[in-house]
């Protein structure tokens, strides 16, 4: 944190001074994909590197903010705040409240964030829909779950044995749209989009949207 105030300062760094939320973004989620990589290799010197780098754009942002008017915060205040939030989402370990499995965890914390998030009107509300398109797909589906628009009990579409089966049909589908001229990712993207549509529309009207996965 010295290191960044000082660069921040005047008679330090130029570009480091001038840069601001916005045009930090792209460096984060490059800095985060690089992360993702080094998990993936399993390498120790990799890994603490990468993690250096974003725990630097968290820092940088706050270092920003604490000098912004309207924003006023720091990275004492950022921990802070998800402090109280891990102990506020884990109430049966800081609290009361009973969790003897994972599954009882992801129940206990979906509850504590509905409580938490009761402003919110829809299940797509704060979902980042600039996600990458399979981890949107993921996000989207579980929330079409939620609400009945996709039959979670259904068969699958596409039987999948494992992790390497199915990325190598990922692969093949991709491989297949690049051959065909078709842009993959704007071809999911817009499928969600859709899929986006009908959980609005079971939203507004629960006895008329129809299931998928169902005949029915």
């Amino acid at each position: 944190m010295a290191v960044l105030a000082r660069l921040r300062a005047p008679g330090g760094c130029a570009w480091d001074a001038e840069q601001t939320h916005e045009s930090l973004v792209q460096y984060l989620i490059e800095e985060t994909y690089e992360l993702v990589d080094a998990i993936e290799s399993g390498s120790r010197e990799e890994l603490i590197e990468e993690l250096g780098d974003v725990l630097y754009q968290v820092i940088f942002h706050s270092d920003i903010a604490a000098a912004t008017d309207g924003e006023r915060f720091d990275i004492e205040d950022v921990a802070a705040h998800m402090t109280a939030k891990m102990i506020g989402r884990h109430p049966h370990v800081f609290g009361d409240a009973v969790a003897e499995t994972a599954q009882d965890v992801i129940a206990v914390w979906d509850d504590v964030k509905a409580l938490e998030k009761s402003h919110r009107t829809s299940v797509l509300d704060g979902i980042p829909l600039g996600m990458p398109s399979l981890a949107l797909a993921d996000k989207l589906i579980g929330r079409a779950q939620k609400i009945g628009v996709i039959d979670a009990d259904g068969p699958a579409a596409i039987q999948v044995a494992d992790e390497s089966e199915l990325g190598g049909l990922l692969l093949a589908i991709v491989s297949s749209a690049k051959a065909g001229g078709l842009d993959a990712e704007r071809a999911l993207r817009v499928t969600l989009r859709g899929l986006q549509d009908e959980i609005r529309e079971a939203e507004s009207d629960p006895f008329d949207a129809g299931i998928i996965g169902t005949t029915a």
